[in-house]
């Protein structure tokens, strides 16, 4: 019997865990994107903040359906989501594109991933379950690494201009419909 309680509780913990975990696997592949985007493999960089994006996708639709939704988990998904949609999208775009603008493409680089913090920590506080308050970061960074594909036709201006933009949407207050 003993036996038979420790194993039922040790699968509790580990299914209370699981959505972590794939929340861990986005943090995990939004720092290797990183590592590449440093690198100058600004190709493996967007293929990691895609794949971050997938696990990203995941971890709440697991924690959902399993209810396991958890205080820890809505932090852990923030501090992720900066990683993998705010710093990884933000230092791709500097590489790949922006380097010849030094202090004006750094300005732009830091102001993305300053408002996609301050839209995390907004959406931490605020209870609006139908919609979000401002772009999502995980919107705004796809957005973003997806625009890297077309450095070769888009001029370095165009990108310091999309980024405010999309700063400036991430802290406005549109409302965007949760799917």
């Amino acid at each position: 019997m003993f036996l038979l309680n420790q194993l039922v509780s040790t699968r509790k913990k580990i299914k209370g865990q699981l959505a972590n975990a794939l929340t861990l696997i986005n943090l995990g592949l939004g720092i290797t994107a990183i590592m590449f985007i440093l690198q100058g493999s600004i190709w493996y960089g967007f293929l990691f903040i895609a794949l971050a994006a997938l696990f990203d996708r995941f971890d709440g639709m697991v924690a959902r359906k399993m209810k396991i939704e958890s205080e820890l988990g809505k932090q852990l998904d923030s501090l992720s989501d900066l990683v993998s949609f705010g710093v990884a999208p933000a230092l791709l775009v500097q590489q790949a594109t922006l380097m010849p603008l030094s202090f004006v493409g750094g300005l732009a680089v830091v102001l993305f991933i300053l408002c996609g913090a301050l839209r995390l920590a907004r959406f931490n506080i605020t209870d609006s379950p139908n919609e979000f308050i401002g772009l999502p970061i995980t919107a705004a960074g796809c957005i973003v690494a997806f625009s890297t594909l077309f450095t070769e036709q888009l001029p370095a201006t165009f990108y310091v201009i999309f980024m405010i933009c999309l700063s400036g949407l991430m802290i406005s207050n549109i409302r965007v419909k949760k799917v």
